[in-house]
């Protein structure tokens, strides 16, 4: 299976720290985020990864070689020039993840020990006609999901300002919220009409009024966005 890993952030909330370095060498115990990004997809079984670079783009290629590539096939999709954020970089990198199978996409700044193997098995049981199962939990965040009563996405939610885009009404809608994973089918490649840069969620809002976007369910599993620093240092408590 391939995946893609999400790496090209500025990583501003970990500034300074990220002021000369990108976000996915920040370490946690011990270990770099984009080698335990790494390390997880290679135990689930991928084979071929992709990984976008932008924000010190040169170090991340140096410490992929300093790795031997981690004895794997893993292909640099380069945003050097511009920042695509994470949907205009999915389709930057279209030309490595094209095929007949499913692919993982996963943020390098998310630690969780969800297993993906559950994931493709909740992949397959929504059946053909679903575009993507994207992994969600009901922890407290500002920003959600809206699904149907079948889990399907169907709008997104700003709780703080009540900013709300519906894009499939429905007469009950639950919030639930991003754990930045997916498993998606590579003929959203051919549904994409948006370019530059944007979000998933901006895609995903826009490709789920005509095709199912499924939302996984996972509560269990441990989960943190690494992304802050009071959030590194939980994550040593969680993981470490």
């Amino acid at each position: 299976m391939k995946a893609m890993i999400l790496a090209a952030g500025l990583g501003t909330r970990l500034q300074p720290l990220t002021d000369s370095l990108p976000k996915a060498l920040v370490k946690l115990g011990g270990i770099t985020l984009l080698e335990i990004t790494i390390e997880k997809l290679i135990k689930f079984g991928c084979d071929e990864l992709v990984i976008n670079v932008h924000h010190y783009a040169s170090k991340i290629i140096d410490f992929l070689e300093q790795r031997k590539f981690f004895k794997c096939r893993i292909n640099i999709s380069d945003e050097s020039d511009q920042l695509l954020d994470t949907g205009g970089g999915l389709k930057h990198a279209a030309r490595f993840l094209e095929g007949n199978d499913p692919f993982i996409l996963h943020n390098v700044d998310i630690l969780s020990d969800i297993n993906l193997f559950d994931l493709e098995k909740a992949y397959k049981n929504y059946g053909n006609d679903v575009l993507a199962t994207i992994v969600v939990n009901n922890r407290q965040t500002n920003r959600v999901f809206l699904v149907n009563r079948e889990d399907q996405l169907c709008g997104w939610k700003n709780l703080m300002t009540g900013e709300t885009k519906i894009a499939t009404p429905s007469d009950m809608l639950e919030s639930v919220s991003f754990c930045g994973i997916h498993m998606i089918n590579p003929r959203i490649f051919n549904l994409i009409r948006m370019d530059g840069m944007f979000s998933m969620v901006d895609l995903y809002l826009q490709l789920c009024k005509e095709h199912k976007i499924r939302c996984w369910r996972n509560n269990e599993a441990k989960w943190i966005d690494v992304g802050t620093f009071e959030n590194l240092k939980l994550a040593e408590k969680l993981f470490f």
